[in-house]
């Protein structure tokens, strides 16, 4: 069994921005070699989530007027009042999504559906440049 850590870069422009981040996660796992396994993607901070969906017009309107309805901007957020940032909904909202998203690989191909990318979404207040961690187990 080996474990690889590998990482990249990605701008983003805050603001429940979405970005598909498959191509660089399949490329971080075809660096590597290995055939069989499981990768784990995470984005350290806690403004910013990974999820799945399909990466199709609709759901890039979609997914952020669902989370303004969750998690209004404009709502009390005592991390607001401490400490002044007025990203308080940005935590909540990372912290209801998640910081990571596990993915099995299969003679060194991601097992996704058809429709199914891997998306980044960075709720903060502003742009941000995001390091994105792909951790892979396999052999």
């Amino acid at each position: 069994m080996t474990i690889i850590t590998k990482s990249f870069g990605i701008k983003t422009k805050g603001d429940t921005d979405i970005l598909d981040i498959t191509q660089q996660v399949g490329k971080a796992l075809k660096e590597t070699q290995l055939k069989n396994g499981i990768l784990n993607v995470f984005v350290p901070g806690s403004t910013a989530g990974i999820t799945t969906t399909e990466y199709e017009p609709g759901l890039l309107q979609d997914l952020p007027a669902t989370f303004e309805k969750l998690v209004p901007k404009t709502a009390e957020y005592k991390h607001n009042l401490t400490w002044g940032d007025g990203n308080g909904y940005a935590h909540v909202r990372a912290a209801l999504l998640k910081s990571f998203f596990t993915v099995p690989f299969v003679d060194g191909e991601m097992i996704l559906g058809t429709w199914q990318q891997i998306i980044l979404i960075d709720f903060d207040n502003r742009r941000r440049q995001r390091e994105i961690v792909v951790q892979l187990i396999g052999e």
